[in-house]
C-alpha cells in the first residue's frame, strides 16, 4: 500500500494561474504528492502531517490552500508554497473518511461517521449532523445560494449539501438551519448499489432543478432531477438509469455489461461525459441526455477497442508444426518409457452406443456410472434457490398470498435467510417487517422462526431503517410485543430457579436414601482412669493446698520411712541399736 491512491481530485478554480496544473494525491502512508500535469513530474512532497493512510484532499479557492483527513482522526491545513503544516487538529473520534469546502471558502464539511461544519477561522465545530450507520465516503454541495431570498445570507445558512455512506443505498441531502436543531436528512435519493462516483450541476436559480449523476459500484448510473424545496418524506427514485453492454453478435450470442466507472456533467448541462470499461484503459465518451426513458441500455462493442494491441502482442509468439511422426521425449531416466495415452477415436465412441436389442438404462444406473449420489440431486419440485426466494417473498408480500409467505418464511437455513434479505429490493423491507409482526403473535412455533428473519432485516438494512424519520411509529405493534413478551421473562426466571432448586434438593435426598447403612459402632475404646472432668477438679485442689501443706507432706513422708526402716530391721534382727543411733537418724 505504499503507492499513491487514484480517489483525489484536480482543483476547480476557473483563474489562469500557475497552480492549476498541479494536481494532490494522498497516498497510503500518510504524504501528500503534489505532481505537475503540465511537466509530468513531481513538483514536491508534502510530509509531517498524517502518520496514517490519506482519506481525501480538497484544495481551497485560495490556491496555497489544501486541506486533508486520514485514518490518524486529523484534519490538516497545508501551505502548498512551504510545503508545512499549517494547521492540524482532531476531526472524529474515529477516522475521517471526506472533506468538501463551502462555496464561499470559510467553511468546512468533515465526516467520518457523523458529518461536522466546521468553521475555518476559529477551527470549532458550527453544526453537527447525524445519521449514517457508516462512514460517509462522498461529501459534496449542491446548492451556491439559498433558495429563500428573502432573508440575509452569511455564506452557509440556507444551503443543501449531499452525503452519501460506505454500504448504503441512499444519498441524504442536508439543510443548514440558522437554529442549531439536530436534524435528520430532509431528503434521500435511492440507488440500487453503494454509490463510487457523484456529480452534479449546482443550481443557482430556485425554479432550476437539480442534476445529479450517481455511478454505483454495480456499474450502472443514475440520473436525477429535483428542486430543492425543503422536507420529503419518501426517498426519490432515479429519472433515468444508464447501462452499457457489448452486442453479443461474434461467438458469444449473450450481450455483457460494461461496467461505468465515472460520469461528469458538461459545460451545457445537457451532454454526459461517461467513463467505462477497464479500469487500466478506460474510454471516455460524450453522450446527450435523453431523461424521457426511464431505462436506457447503451450498446458498445468494447472487445475490438481492447483486442487490437493484444493481437499485435499475440502474433510474437511462434507455435512450431508438429508432425505425426515426431516423437515428443519426455523428461525422467534415460531409457525409461513411460505410458501414453492414446486419445479415443470416433469408432470406439460408436460402440459405446446402444444395440437395437438391450434395453435403454435408467438415469439412476447413469449417474451411478458417473459416480453422482442421486440423492444429491434436487427434484424440480424442490426448494428454490436464493434468488427466487427473494422474488418469491416481494411477490406474496405485493399479493399477500400466505401460501408463498409460509413456503418462504418457514426456512430454517440462517445462510438462505442472510442471503434472500441482502438480496431483495429496498421497499420491500418495511412490508416485510409488517408481516412478521403479525406472525410473532402467532404460536411461540412460528414466532422463533420469524425473530431469525428479524435479526437478518435489522442487521442487513439497518443504516436503510436508520433513514425513515417515521420509523418508530412503524415499528410501535413491534416494540409493544416485544415489551410484552419481556415482561414475563423475569417471573419465569425466578419460578425457574425455585424449580431447579426443589428438584435439586429432591434428587440428593433419593441419593442420601439409596446409599447403606453403615456399622457406627465402635470397634475399638480407649478409656482413662479417670475422667477429665475430675483431672482438673484434682489439679484445682492440689494448686490451692501445694503452699500451705508442702512441709506437713514432707514430714509425713520422713515418719512413713522411718517406720518402714524399723519395721525391716525388726525383721533382719537389728533391733539391738543404740537409742543414740536412733535418736540421731530421727
Amino acid at each position: 500500500q505504499d503507492g499513491p491512491q487514484r480517489k483525489k481530485r484536480k482543483s476547480e478554480v476557473a483563474e489562469v494561474d500557475k497552480q492549476l496544473d498541479i494536481l494532490a494525491i494522498g497516498t497510503a502512508v500518510g504524504s501528500i504528492l503534489l505532481y505537475s500535469t503540465v511537466k509530468g513530474e513531481l513538483q514536491s512532497k508534502l510530509d509531517g502531517g498524517h502518520d496514517n493512510r490519506v482519506n481525501c484532499v480538497r484544495w481551497h479557492q485560495d490556491n496555497c490552500c489544501l486541506y486533508s483527513c486520514s485514518e490518524d482522526k486529523h484534519i490538516v491545513e497545508w501551505n502548498t508554497r512551504t510545503c508545512k503544516v499549517k494547521c492540524k487538529w482532531k476531526g472524529d473520534n474515529s477516522s475521517v473518511t471526506s472533506l468538501c469546502i463551502s462555496p464561499d471558502g470559510k467553511m468546512l464539511l468533515s465526516a467520518g461517521r457523523t458529518i461536522k461544519l466546521w468553521d475555518l477561522e476559529t477551527k470549532e465545530v458550527y453544526r453537527h449532523f447525524t445519521g449514517h450507520a457508516t462512514s460517509v465516503s462522498s461529501l459534496i454541495f449542491t446548492t451556491v445560494k439559498p433558495m429563500n431570498e428573502n432573508k440575509p445570507f452569511d455564506g452557509i445558512t440556507g444551503l443543501y449539501f449531499l452525503s452519501g455512506a460506505v454500504h448504503d443505498r441512499l444519498l441524504s441531502v442536508w439543510y443548514i438551519r440558522s437554529d442549531r436543531k439536530e436534524k435528520n436528512a430532509v431528503m434521500s435519493f435511492t440507488v440500487t448499489d453503494e454509490p463510487t462516483f457523484i456529480d452534479l450541476t449546482v443550481s443557482e436559480v430556485k425554479e432550476e432543478p437539480l442534476k445529479l449523476a450517481v455511478v454505483c459500484r454495480d456499474g450502472q448510473l443514475h440520473l436525477f432531477e429535483h428542486i430543492l424545496n425543503g422536507y420529503c418524506k419518501k426517498p426519490l427514485t432515479s429519472n433515468c438509469t444508464i447501462q452499457i453492454a457489448t452486442p453479443g453478435n461474434d461467438g458469444d450470442s449473450t450481450p455483457k455489461p460494461v461496467p461505468i466507472l465515472a460520469a461528469a456533467f458538461c459545460a451545457d448541462k445537457q451532454s454526459l461525459l461517461l467513463v467505462y470499461g477497464d479500469t487500466l484503459q478506460p474510454v471516455i465518451e460524450k453522450v446527450s441526455l435523453n431523461t424521457t426513458e426511464p431505462h436506457v441500455c447503451l450498446i458498445r462493442d468494447i472487445q475490438k477497442v481492447l483486442s487490437l494491441k493484444t493481437d499485435v502482442a499475440l502474433t510474437k509468439v511462434k507455435t512450431p508444426v508438429a508432425n505425426s511422426d515426431t516423437k515428443v521425449l519426455v523428461p525422467g531416466i534415460p531409457g525409461h518409457s513411460t505410458a501414453v495415452k492414446i486419445p479415443s477415436s470416433g469408432k470406439e465412441k460408436k460402440k459405446s452406443k446402444r444395440k437395437p436389442g438391450e434395453t435403454e438404462e435408467s438415469i439412476e444406473e447413469r449417474l451411478g456410472a458417473l459416480d453422482i449420489d442421486v440423492s444429491k440431486v434436487k427434484t424440480p419440485g424442490g426448494l428454490p434457490q436464493t434468488d427466487s426466494f427473494a422474488v418469491l417473498l416481494v411477490q406474496g408480500l405485493e399479493s399477500n398470498d400466505a401460501e408463498i409467505l409460509n413456503r418462504v418464511l418457514n426456512t430454517r437455513k440462517e445462510n438462505v435467510i442472510k442471503n434472500t434479505v441482502a438480496r431483495m429490493p429496498i421497499h420491500a423491507v418495511i412490508p416485510l417487517l409488517h408481516e412478521l409482526t403479525k406472525r410473532l403473535q402467532g404460536n411461540p412455533y412460528s414466532a422463533s422462526l420469524m425473530v431469525r428473519w428479524l435479526k437478518s432485516v435489522f442487521t442487513l438494512h439497518a443504516s436503510y431503517l436508520s433513514t425513515l424519520p417515521d420509523l418508530i411509529p412503524q415499528l410501535g405493534m413491534l416494540y409493544q410485543l416485544m415489551e410484552s413478551r419481556v415482561k414475563t421473562l423475569q417471573k419465569l426466571s425466578r419460578l425457574h430457579g425455585r424449580l431447579f432448586i426443589l428438584v435439586t434438593q429432591v434428587a440428593a435426598s433419593e441419593a442420601v436414601q439409596d446409599v447403606t447403612e453403615v456399622n457406627q459402632t465402635a470397634k475399638l475404646v480407649y478409656e482413662d482412669e479417670s475422667s477429665e472432668e475430675e483431672g482438673s477438679d484434682d489439679e484445682m485442689i492440689a494448686d490451692k493446698d501445694s503452699d500451705e501443706n508442702w512441709d506437713e507432706d514432707e514430714e509425713k513422708e520422713e515418719q512413713s520411712d522411718e517406720q518402714d526402716m524399723t519395721v525391716e530391721k525388726e525383721i533382719n534382727g537389728d533391733s539391738d541399736l543404740e537409742p543414740e543411733n536412733e535418736s540421731e537418724e530421727e
